[in-house]
């Protein structure tokens, strides 16, 4: 798959941008701070996911003085070419059309495009908090299996629901109702478990191998649920009762996927160091987190997700030497192209 051309009208600061990627390869965007170069592939990405990794409303898409922004890409896939057109409303439901057919549905759009984006932004994945790396095993579980999009919010739902009963109930004893909550958190909890670990079982050989080219040894990551896999809905059940008495006195779920972890660290000599962010020092910070984001695009390459996908990757300024800011893409598996911006011109440099 390849994305022919991409096309931004009042998108953040770029009032009319096209440009044209009708060549194989890897593409480099090079220019000032404050040309637009993030936002080219926030909008990119925007065509697949419907949503920015920046923000999480609509509103600042939208370039200042208008009232929606549009971001339109024609993508060719191994089916034929696929026109994705959204228009993002800076107040109200954004509207998507895929070959000028309306579509409601994430999903129904993935099955078309598949996008895959790397940049500073996910650095959390690291160095943030554990939500922010149970979002990212989400993120691949709906890579491998694009119907999987409603696993999460399932469970969210009624982890909601559940609490609010244990925060609101004032008697003695378990709620009437705490027994029929646990079977849907056990059935909901248990699909979520069970995606996560196989996401994770798919991205931990691709990262390991491109943090192995980078710093010399291994990455080991390795998915840690608070239900142990193996256990399946009869373990989940029982860690329910186990904790019982402390979700009574405290009001809140303390068992389910809600507080999954996933742990990283680098392999020197066989001995492994639990935490990427305390194992890694500063200057392997980052080839750690590159290398796990440059895991999703082999995952996007299993048999069960072959559709169509682009994927996307920004470096900080300061891993490229040189004056300018610069945009890079690197994989093992692709070709290279660089498209560079200054103030006057435009350029396409082949290699």
């Amino acid at each position: 798959m390849r994305l022919l051309w991409v096309e931004l009208r009042d998108y953040r600061n770029h009032a009319h941008t096209r440009v044209d990627l009708g060549h194989d390869g890897i593409i480099v965007v090079a220019g000032p701070n404050g040309e637009g170069k993030t936002n080219l592939l926030e909008a990119m990405h925007f065509l697949y996911s419907l949503g920015s990794p920046r923000v999480s409303a609509s509103e600042p898409l939208v370039r200042h003085g208008a009232d929606a922004a549009y971001v339109r890409g024609e993508f060719e896939t191994r089916d034929g070419r696929v026109l994705v057109e959204v228009e993002i409303r800076r107040k109200g439901a954004n509207r998507v059309q895929v070959d000028r057919s309306t579509v409601r549905r994430r999903r129904d759009l993935r099955r078309a495009v598949r996008v895959v984006l790397f940049g500073p932004f996910d650095l959390p994945i690291v160095t943030g908090d554990p939500a922010r790396r149970r979002g990212f095993m989400d993120e691949i579980v709906v890579l491998l299996q694009p119907t999987r999009d409603t696993l999460t919010s399932s469970y969210e739902r009624v982890l909601r629901q559940r609490n609010r009963l244990l925060k609101e109930h004032e008697g003695r004893g378990a709620p009437s109702e705490l027994e029929a909550w646990d079977e849907q958190l056990i059935r909901t909890g248990t699909a979520v478990i069970e995606a996560r670990a196989e996401a994770v079982n798919a991205i931990a050989p691709p990262a390991s191998e491109a943090f192995s080219a980078v710093s010399g040894y291994d990455l080991v990551v390795r998915y840690a649920p608070n239900v142990p896999t193996t256990d399946g809905e009869a373990g989940f059940r029982h860690r329910l009762d186990e904790r019982r008495s402390d979700e009574l006195q405290r009001r809140t779920s303390l068992v389910g996927p809600h507080r999954d972890g996933l742990d990283a660290g680098g392999a020197v000599d066989g001995e492994t160091a639990r935490d990427l962010d305390l194992s890694l020092q500063p200057d392997a910070e980052r080839p750690g987190r590159l290398a796990v984001a440059l895991g999703r695009p082999v995952v996007d390459q299993q048999p069960q997700a072959e559709v169509a996908r682009h994927h996307l990757t920004e470096v900080q300024p300061e891993v490229v030497a040189g004056p300018d800011p610069v945009l890079l893409v690197v994989h093992p598996h692709l070709g290279q192209r660089e498209f560079g911006t200054d103030e006057q011109t435009r350029h396409v440099r082949d290699h």
